[in-house]
């Protein structure tokens, strides 16, 4: 075992739910550890049991579940397997939720609306997590909302080492989707060396997952576009966004987003699109009847492991991104 598992008075225990298994191994695998031996099932009426086969007593535990579909199940596992640890005496007990469910909820649009993301928060506090860590959250204000330690991981310099390997930078244009991703794209511009683009656009808030667009502001003559996003889910605001940059005159458009939801008809949508290429990392499983030829899946799993180490050692998350 490697020296990261156990320090004097202090042990480190990786935890995994049952939404993505792949992730999780290697995860461990990344952290030369082993998965803690965990018990879990459904019973008939489609309550959940967890047991974990180990003592935690005294351990500085990651549990690590991504909120994939069904997202309500996975959120209740997660909860389930902290409120275990924290009744089997575990010393620390941080929540790893490489995609954080609710997210998009962050916030009231309208009179008698939740703010779900903040319910999430505190249902995992309440539960007994100590510290929570997520990827590339939906809005950086959600870190607020949990009573605790926050680590806020973010999939950029994986993806734009790849954008970097694949196309000529300098002929490259960073593009934000909408408004409320420019910071997260001005970062992207930082990074490749590239001027920055946005689409304005405006959401009906009557009808879900439907956007309708207006124009976009820079330069994209000639140019290729890369859209940087947090997620995408059904594909059509992704996809109106290419259109309209072809529009612009665009020369290519490459979609880089951290989650690949792929609600239906995502795959049908992006598959059929002029989009040359469509990043994402693996936060999420993507199942096969998912998958298109212009998707690029990379690993997340180097990143989680590596907060998880620095996170356990008292070291430095932010320093993982200061360069």
């Amino acid at each position: 075992m490697s020296g990261i598992v156990s320090q004097p008075n202090k042990k480190l225990m990786l935890f995994a739910g049952r939404s993505h298994p792949v992730l999780a191994s290697e995860v461990a695998k990344y952290l030369d550890t082993e998965l803690v031996p965990t018990t879990a099932y459904d019973f008939a009426n489609g309550e959940i049991f967890v047991r974990f086969e180990e003592s935690v007593r005294g351990c500085d535990a990651f549990v690590l579940q991504t909120h994939s579909m069904p997202i309500n199940k996975w959120i209740m596992e997660q909860l389930i397997m902290v409120d275990a640890l924290k009744r089997a005496s575990a010393k620390r007990i941080t929540v790893v939720a490489p995609f954080l469910g609710y997210a998009r909820q962050d916030k009231k649009h309208r009179g008698r609306e939740p703010i779900t993301s903040r319910l999430i928060a505190d249902l995992f506090k309440q539960a007994g997590a100590d510290r929570l860590m997520a990827v590339d959250l939906h809005t950086a204000q959600i870190q607020g909302f949990f009573d605790g330690p926050v680590d806020h991981l973010f999939a950029l310099p994986i993806m734009a080492d790849h954008i970097k390997a694949t196309v000529d930078t300098k002929q490259v244009t960073v593009v934000s989707p909408d408004a409320g991703r420019v910071r997260v794209a001005e970062k992207w511009t930082d990074v490749l060396g590239a001027p920055l683009a946005i689409i304005h656009k405006r959401r009906d808030p009557d009808v879900p997952n439907q956007v309708k667009m207006f124009e976009v502001v820079g330069d994209v003559q000639d140019r290729i576009c890369v859209i940087v996003d947090d997620m995408i889910d059904t594909g059509g605001t992704i996809v109106k966004a290419a259109d309209t940059l072809f529009e612009a005159g665009a020369r290519d458009v490459i979609v880089a987003a951290t989650h690949g939801i792929f609600s239906e008809p995502a795959r049908e949508r992006l598959s059929q699109s002029s989009i040359s290429e469509v990043l994402v990392t693996d936060t999420l499983p993507i199942p096969e009847d998912r998958m298109f030829d212009s998707l690029k899946v990379l690993s997340i799993a180097p990143l989680i492991a590596t907060a998880i180490r620095e996170v356990f050692t008292d070291g430095s998350v932010t320093s993982l991104f200061d360069k």
